[in-house]
């Protein structure tokens, strides 16, 4: 399966529309010409002031046909999303119970290109956004915490990588989901259940197929003893089985007896998701993010993401090193969760 050959063509059937609030950083406005020319996105839409916009796009020769420009600052929304912005925030108070945001400084704040994108989504003004060539994930995860807010449901917003092992042995068509690697630090039993539950459905999302999950651990059932972080995979197993009682799922495992049909008969006999792991839940952000690189450098499989997860809407953070294309590839996936809602 060619992963980004395959989110591209279901970017096209699906004809969303996309919001990118970085719209005078020149590989968004490449970017933004690569989605418009290839039908990935059925709307394009770049935030910022008109003339800089097309500056930039002058200077990396870039053709802005078809591309809608928004200026946050003279837009026709500007009150209405101030309204709603307010709204949304108005019963957020200080440690003394004083209010945080006041009318007038809501209406200045979703100026800002990224709140006003993540209103447009919020409001169904665009269907997705894709951010983070500029900002922090800090910053992306502000806004939509703030405004798009998690999914009915749950209350954690977390990331999946699809990883790439060009190699059919492993997960579907060499392809698994490893969550969470970016976002959640060292989540507890609840948040945990969440992330699973959440990177399920990024699998039937992103690689179109019915998730079998392992929750890892350096413990397979009990043999880490009491240990406090094996006893919080362990639990969040039993929160999963209530969320989600048809989820093929299993843990605490170790990742071979999650990966190796032979350990998993040693290990963790009679498992129901023996040889057929597609989806990977790691304990921590440590472990989630050391095991995605090490897999990435040294079977030199590929990586796709962070893709966010949990929001009730799609939106999706950038790396600041991103190229051209990863920008692009990030669209499309985004536009697939949004086309999948």
């Amino acid at each position: 399966m060619d992963f980004v050959a395959e989110m591209k063509k279901k970017a096209v059937s699906f004809g969303k529309s996309l919001v990118l609030p970085e719209g005078t950083e020149e590989r968004t406005v490449q970017a933004a010409a690569k989605i418009k020319a290839e039908g990935i996105a059925k709307t394009v839409i770049l935030l910022g002031e008109e003339s800089e916009v097309k500056k930039v796009a002058a200077e990396k020769n870039v053709n802005l046909n078809g591309i809608e420009i928004i200026n946050p600052k003279t837009s026709q929304w500007q009150k209405e999303f101030g309204d709603e912005y307010f709204n949304l925030r108005k019963k957020k108070v200080d440690a003394n119970g004083n209010p945080l945001m006041s009318n007038e400084k809501a209406h200045e704040e979703i100026l800002d290109p990224m709140k006003f994108g993540a209103m447009m989504v919020h409001l169904g003004k665009a269907d997705a956004m894709v951010s983070g060539a500029l900002s922090s994930t800090a910053d992306m995860l502000r806004a939509g915490l703030t405004i798009v807010k998690t999914a009915q449901g749950t209350k954690t917003a977390s990331s999946c990588f699809v990883i790439d092992t060009h190699n059919p042995k492993w997960g579907h068509e060499g392809l698994l989901i490893f969550s969470d690697c970016a976002v959640v630090p060292d989540p507890d039993s609840d948040q945990l259940s969440d992330i699973a539950v959440q990177a399920a459905s990024s699998c039937r999302t992103l690689l179109g197929v019915e998730p079998v999950v392992a929750l890892l651990s350096f413990s397979t059932k009990g043999s880490g003893g009491k240990d406090s972080s094996v006893l919080k995979v362990q639990e969040a197993l039993k929160k999963v089985q209530k969320k989600a009682p048809d989820l093929l799922i299993d843990g605490e495992l170790q990742a071979d007896a999650a990966l190796i049909p032979e350990v998993t008969d040693k290990k963790a006999p009679n498992s129901p998701v023996r040889g057929k792991v597609n989806t990977i839940i790691f304990p921590n952000l440590n472990a989630g993010n050391i095991g995605y690189k090490l897999v990435q450098r040294l079977a030199q499989a590929d990586a796709y993401g962070p893709v966010l997860q949990g929001f009730a809407k799609p939106i999706s953070d950038l790396s600041r090193g991103c190229s051209v294309e990863d920008i692009v590839v990030t669209a499309a996936i985004t536009l697939v969760q949004a086309g999948s809602n």
